[in-house]
């Protein structure tokens, strides 16, 4: 399965914007963005000309470096929601969100998404009883995320779950960190995706 296997710290400083791609690391004085908040490289403090496409390319990219998705799934991203019913950005967002991997993430087991999604290819969750180890797994209203029973031990599930406890939840997920469990009580809610996205600039690029 092909990723992005570059240091992800590159990918903030870029955007412009912190992406929390490296969890706690992200929240402390280590944070490379925090340092040097330019673009890397050695013209990175130059002026950049602007233009419409550009704005719409770099949230484009944000959004799929936050989420951690190549090009080519992002795009069946975009046309599957561009298919539904309603706003194709709201759309966009909801079905990037409703990743297993993002979900487990959200729910605070696990302290960014990357770890997240080795988790689940690692065979520790299950999803209403079923194993599943598929990262881009689309989980539905009223589903259980659990850790497995044998997993409860992994030093980097129950850090994170003790970690996340003072951070904001999601009011679309409802967390049991005792029983390793989370349920998905709806879908989720825009105004609580509080990184700066603009899904319309996505919307723009993609309907050229």
């Amino acid at each position: 399965m092909a990723r992005y296997t570059g240091a992800v710290c590159r990918l903030c400083r870029r955007e412009g914007t912190k992406l929390f791609l490296k969890g706690d690391r992200c929240y402390s004085e280590k944070c490379a963005f925090d340092r040097r908040p330019y673009a890397p490289g050695q013209h990175g403090q130059g002026r950049l000309r602007p233009s419409n496409y550009r704005e719409q390319l770099r949230e484009k990219q944000k959004v799929k470096r936050i989420y951690g998705l190549l090009e080519r799934q992002f795009r069946l991203y975009f046309e599957r929601a561009d298919q539904m019913k309603g706003v194709t950005g709201l759309n966009l967002l909801s079905l990037l969100e409703l990743r297993l991997d993002n979900t487990v993430y959200r729910m605070g087991m696990a302290s960014s998404r990357a770890e997240a999604r080795q988790l689940v290819r690692h065979n520790h969750f299950t999803v209403n009883g079923k194993r599943v180890n598929i990262p881009s797994f689309q989980v539905r209203s009223g589903d259980i995320v659990e850790v497995k029973e044998r997993s409860r031990k992994v030093a980097r599930i129950a850090s994170s779950l003790e970690g996340a406890e003072g951070r904001p939840r999601m009011s679309w997920l409802e967390v049991d960190a005792k029983l390793f469990r989370g349920t998905v009580r709806s879908a989720p809610v825009r105004e609580e995706l509080t990184l700066p996205i603009n899904e319309q600039l996505i919307v723009e690029l993609y309907s050229k």
